[in-house]
């Protein structure tokens, strides 16, 4: 895990692009999400999930990582953890999954910085809080999202049903729906790191 509070962004063009056979989503609806996540609870209890937030920098703005399913719905990389698994090992798992080459040679040397937001679900519903209500005993869901440290040069391969999109922070903040579909982004955290601690490093020019 990198425990520096610098994150250094490169230019987009820094990396390599390809692609490799589908990965398709268990569920095709939202209904069928949380039923699916309903069953695994009695089994397994609490789902705990973790999230990548992958920043490169594109016209002297940074622009975070989304993956694209069909036309509308942009997440986070990430899933959820198998029970008793460790975080970062988990999300270095999820991100090998969804952006990683199928050579091992190729696949990202993933760098785990700080959790950035703790995002908890009380109910088999689509709202998430950003705290665990007080009179909430058996929360359903916890998810975690870090930020990512990418090197200058990575090749990521993208399932083929799957787009990759860079798309630039201010986008998000002026689109709500956008924020709303990749669920919960941490943009206090964010201002923090990028603006008010000045602890962010655009590293142009390479």
């Amino acid at each position: 895990m990198v425990t520096s509070p610098v994150v250094n962004t490169y230019p987009l063009s820094s990396y390599t692009f390809g692609t490799k056979e589908p990965k398709m989503e268990k569920d095709t609806s939202v209904a069928d999400r949380l039923a699916r996540m309903k069953v695994n609870y009695m089994k397994e209890g609490m789902r705990t999930s973790v999230e990548a937030i992958l920043l490169v920098q594109e016209h002297n703005h940074p622009h975070i990582l989304l993956l694209q399913i069909g036309n509308t719905f942009c997440k986070l990389p990430g899933g959820r953890l198998k029970p008793g698994e460790n975080e970062i090992e988990g999300l270095k798992r999820k991100l090998t999954s969804k952006l990683g080459a199928n050579s091992a040679a190729l696949v990202p040397d993933w760098q785990i910085g700080e959790c950035v937001a703790i995002w908890w679900r009380p109910n088999f519903e689509t709202i998430m809080y950003p705290y665990c209500p007080p009179h909430i005993t058996k929360p359903k869901e916890c998810k975690k999202l870090f930020l990512v440290h990418l090197s200058e040069r990575e090749y990521f391969a993208v399932p083929k049903n799957l787009k990759l999109l860079a798309v630039p922070l201010f986008e998000l903040y002026d689109n709500v729906q956008s924020t709303l579909l990749i669920g919960g982004f941490p943009w206090s955290e964010m201002i923090r790191i990028m603006f008010l601690n000045e602890i962010v490093q655009t590293v142009s020019g390479n």
